[in-house]
């Protein structure tokens, strides 16, 4: 579908956090094999990576199954992006902006808000964030807390994270305002030519039940590390707390002792403890 100009443009115009004045007109597709120019050989496929007519590059990605790696391995394609701009001696004030937009099919930042799905973020001063340095902008939205009922104010937006979220190659019929709109129907019109046969369905369905498994599985292992790791820390607590009432029973007896004058030996052997933590007393 993004192999098509107008859709990408209509897509990233809609999904970006852009100004009137900083909307796409054009753009100029960049292999999606971005290859590192350091010696160790890392390189990382994108979805799509192109660029426009003002030397922005956006990258888009989609994530099926989450995890934390994942932002690192974005902040390290964003950063390539941008630095991969100049070549050696080239002046710094040829960089333009990166932009990198990541569609994330799971729920990460679990503990914000339900309806929050889009989560921006960019280089900011600590105490003043209208102070932004520009280079890297990185972009997560989150499908599944998607909720069609909360109308945008940004229409495309809201077509765009619909049609994200409710079409997909097995879709028969697909609902009358996304087909209605001429960008997202053209989207739709798309996704239907290519629309799968019975034995392809029964394979992407197999794929996407793997997925579901895999997910799973990932959240049976966080769930038993949790568990594992509050027993452990239970018995640890409790280890430390016998350890410590110990000690304040010996340092009780010694304290006594000391002050009934019995002789110092005497003490340490009644309380192991050491000639200066009694003469501490």
């Amino acid at each position: 579908m993004f192999h098509h100009p107008d859709l990408l443009i209509s897509f990233l115009n809609a999904l970006l956090p852009l100004k009137d004045s900083e909307q796409i007109e054009s753009i100029e597709y960049l292999s999606p094999e971005m290859l590192q120019k350091m010696p160790d050989g890392k390189f990382s496929i994108v979805d799509v990576s192109c660029k426009d007519a003002m030397g922005r590059q956006f990258i888009v990605e989609m994530q099926m199954v989450w995890s934390e790696e994942f932002k690192s391995r974005v902040l390290f394609n964003a950063s390539k992006a941008y630095v991969n701009q100049l070549e050696k001696g080239e002046d710094y004030k040829l960089l333009c902006p990166v932009y990198s937009l990541n569609l994330v099919n799971g729920i990460f930042e679990k503990d914000l808000p339900e309806h929050e799905y889009y989560h921006f973020y960019q280089l900011v001063h600590e105490r003043h964030s209208e102070k932004v340095i520009e280079g890297l902008h990185i972009l997560f939205v989150e499908l599944p807390k998607f909720d069609p009922a909360d109308w945008e104010a940004k229409k495309m937006k809201w077509l765009w994270m619909r049609f994200l979220t409710e079409i997909n190659p097995s879709t028969k019929v697909a609902p009358a305002e996304l087909v209605q709109d001429p960008i997202i129907g053209k989207a739709v019109s798309l996704m239907e030519e290519s629309a799968m046969t019975e034995a392809e369905r029964y394979l992407y369905e197999k794929n996407l039940d793997s997925i579901r498994v895999e997910r799973a599985i990932i959240n049976e292992w966080h769930e038993k590390g949790w568990k594992r790791g509050k027993a452990e820390g239970l018995a640890e607590g409790k280890a430390e707390g016998k350890a410590e009432g110990e000690r304040e029973k010996a340092l009780e007896v010694a304290r006594n002792l000391k002050a009934a004058g019995i002789d110092l030996s005497v003490i340490q052997s009644a309380t192991g403890l050491s000639s200066d933590e009694i003469a501490a007393l």
